[in-house]
């Protein structure tokens, strides 16, 4: 793993040790599951000696953001699971209309990620997305739906990373969960249109373009027009499969009805 901690400074006390791991966290360079490094390598990274370290890592545990799994070592905790709760999630699974609102809230919340993006993107942000582009464009390549969806949302997450603010950056990541989980069911069948496979990629090449130009005003749109693209292959999936929905519930009663 690449050393991401540095030397605690001054004092060297557990505060410190919590300060730079909550920091990470925050800043979402430690994400929800990194497994953070042994204990002895860990106080070796910080130079700060194990009681202090073992201190620092249960002050953390205590406060839900890390959690030991005996014999499989320290994590970090599922701290995005808690903005959406199980209740809410079962919820906007349950209705419709919050399909199309998480869509609406996306669209402005995607557009100010690229503009900041366009802004801030360090070079390290532009090599990630431009490595996650290149996967993108393997999948593509293979139509494996399952591979371009979660490497659409890669994508998406990179983007919220790369703008460089904290809160749009969690808020992002709450959003991305529930497409992870599957909450909305619908989410593969946009890549079962006719040309849409095709379209989304050129979008996401073009939210990628604007945002390595450092043009925010073209970052920002080519994001709002891809999220407005994606609410209307939505809606037009939807009709596509309650359109063969019928059509074979017609053939099979019509089949039945023909052989009584």
């Amino acid at each position: 793993m690449t050393e991401i901690f540095t030397r605690i400074e001054h004092s060297r006390t557990a505060d410190e040790v919590v300060q730079q791991i909550e920091s990470l966290i925050l800043e979402g360079v430690l994400r929800t599951g990194d497994k953070l490094p042994g204990e002895r390598e860990l106080a070796r990274q910080f130079e700060v000696s194990r009681p202090i370290l073992r201190d620092a890592l249960k002050a953390l545990e205590v406060r839900g953001l890390l959690v030991t799994r005996h014999g499989g070592g320290t994590f970090v905790a599922d701290v995005i699971g808690q903005v959406f709760s199980k209740p809410v999630i079962e919820l906007i699974s349950s209705h419709r209309k919050a399909a199309f609102d998480y869509l609406e809230y996306r669209r402005e919340m995607e557009g100010v990620a690229a503009e900041y993006a366009a802004r801030r993107a360090t070079a390290d942000d532009l090599a990630l997305l431009d490595t996650i582009m290149a996967r993108m464009d393997a999948a593509h390549r293979n139509a494996d739906f399952e591979a371009e969806a979660e490497v659409d949302v890669e994508f998406h997450h990179a983007i919220g990373e790369s703008a460089h603010n904290i809160i749009l950056l969690h808020t992002l990541r709450s959003c991305y969960r529930l497409l992870s989980e599957d909450v909305f069911q619908n989410r593969l069948l946009v890549f079962t249109l006719p040309g849409a496979r095709e379209s989304l990629l050129e979008q996401h090449r073009a939210i990628y373009a604007g945002i390595a130009a450092k043009d925010p005003a073209a970052a920002r749109k080519a994001a709002m027009d891809h999220i407005a693209y994606v609410e209307q292959i939505t809606a037009q999936a939807e009709r596509a499969g309650d359109w063969r929905r019928v059509s074979r519930l017609r053939r099979q009663q019509r089949s039945d009805q023909s052989n009584n």
